[in-house]
């Protein structure tokens, strides 16, 4: 396995901005043969800590049920920047905690991708038996990016964060004629110190969106800066962020309040010359009780309803009359991991799509249909 990651190396040696992985990783992995056989969703969870050094990277990874029943390993892998495309090998064993069990290593083949402002590595990994090498199996990977860990942060990264910022250069002693520039050159060094003290106001938004009962103040605190933070997301991602949408043949339907307040921001338009499309919506990661509302040309026609691995079903009939019908999601609650995240599979005659979803207490999420 050290071969491929060697050739993988040299595939990347020529690039230069390999996306940064650095932090922890979280999200779960399942068996495909139980599924595919017994139809059994037997996830289990996943955590990995990773450093990235130029175009690779170590770290550690986790696979457990809970923190007592677990096991650790290190790692090593690389990222292809122009592809996105990264290749995670656990390479020793370093602890395990279980009552009986065989200890086997995971090769994970992961895409890198970023909605909004999440990241998100998922694909596919193989194991093999540490003891006699034979085949542990294989199945899919889904990881998102995040600031917490379910153990604790390893010292590579806790160092990082510890790690005071390198002082500021400063410039020569300059003559009496030089004062004005000396404020500009630290003006322009000024950014980098509001941000720190801009970064000290983020906490107030994050602790009253993690307090469901608490919805009202969120919407009139955030709404005002969420806009201007989507607006400029949409020129680095190329989604629309669009306020109030609604449908024109549905202007005598009014809008509800859920999706006036929010900023609505469109992920994804579908066109199809089917007459019904079928909507399926599944946590996308671990189930931790997110909750959603679902809209239809701002009727609601799912409530409250808990995601899980489960599907929540919606049927549209599309009308090409219409220009085109508008389906939003509604973060009812950020579950225990947030933000709130799910997978929508829609079926549109032979086709079908993937749209992955990410909303918030400020945020609603946005599918178009359109008919042709």
């Amino acid at each position: 396995m050290r071969v491929l990651i060697s050739i993988f190396l040299c595939l990347v040696s020529f690039v230069v901005n390999a996306q940064n992985l650095t932090g922890i990783w979280r999200g779960h992995f399942k068996s495909a043969k139980l599924l595919d056989t017994l139809g059994i969703d037997d996830r289990y969870k996943f955590e990995t800590q990773i450093e990235q050094n130029s175009k690779s990277f170590s770290g550690v990874t986790y696979s457990y049920r809970s923190t007592v029943f677990y096991g650790k390993a290190g790692c090593l892998g690389a990222i292809n920047p122009k592809t996105k495309k990264v290749l995670l090998e656990e390479n020793k064993l370093i602890e395990v905690k279980s009552v009986n069990g065989v200890a086997c290593l995971m090769t994970l083949f992961l895409q890198y991708s970023k909605v909004g402002e999440e990241e998100f590595l998922e694909g596919t990994y193989t194991s093999m038996n540490m003891q006699d090498s034979m085949n542990c199996g294989g199945g899919t990977v889904f990881l998102r990016k995040v600031t917490t860990t379910d153990f604790y942060k390893e010292p590579f990264l806790a160092d990082k964060e510890n790690k005071p910022s390198p002082p500021i250069a400063k410039s020569n002693p300059a003559p009496p004629k030089k004062p004005a520039t000396v404020p500009k050159t630290s003006t322009s060094t000024t950014p980098s110190k509001k941000p720190a003290t801009a970064a000290a106001k983020p906490p107030a938004p994050k602790t009253t969106a993690s307090k469901p009962a608490g919805k009202p103040k969120p919407k009139t605190s955030t709404t005002i800066a969420s806009p201007k933070k989507n607006e400029t997301l949409k020129q680095l991602i190329t989604i629309d962020t669009v306020k109030k949408v609604s449908p024109k043949t549905n202007v005598g339907v009014p809008v509800p309040r859920v999706i006036e307040s929010r900023v609505n921001e469109l992920v994804k338009t579908i066109t199809t010359s089917a007459k019904d499309v079928y909507i399926k919506i599944y946590d996308n990661g671990t189930i931790d009780n997110d909750t959603v509302s679902v809209y239809v040309d701002n009727k609601l026609v799912i409530s409250r309803q808990r995601l899980t691995d489960k599907a929540i079903t919606v049927k549209i009939s599309l009308d090409e009359n219409i220009p085109f019908h508008e389906l939003v999601m509604v973060a009812e609650n950020l579950g225990e991991i947030p933000p709130n995240t799910s997978l929508m599979i829609v079926n549109a005659g032979d086709q079908q799509y993937e749209v992955r979803i990410t909303s918030t207490e400020q945020k609603n999420a946005v599918v178009h249909f359109r008919k042709e």
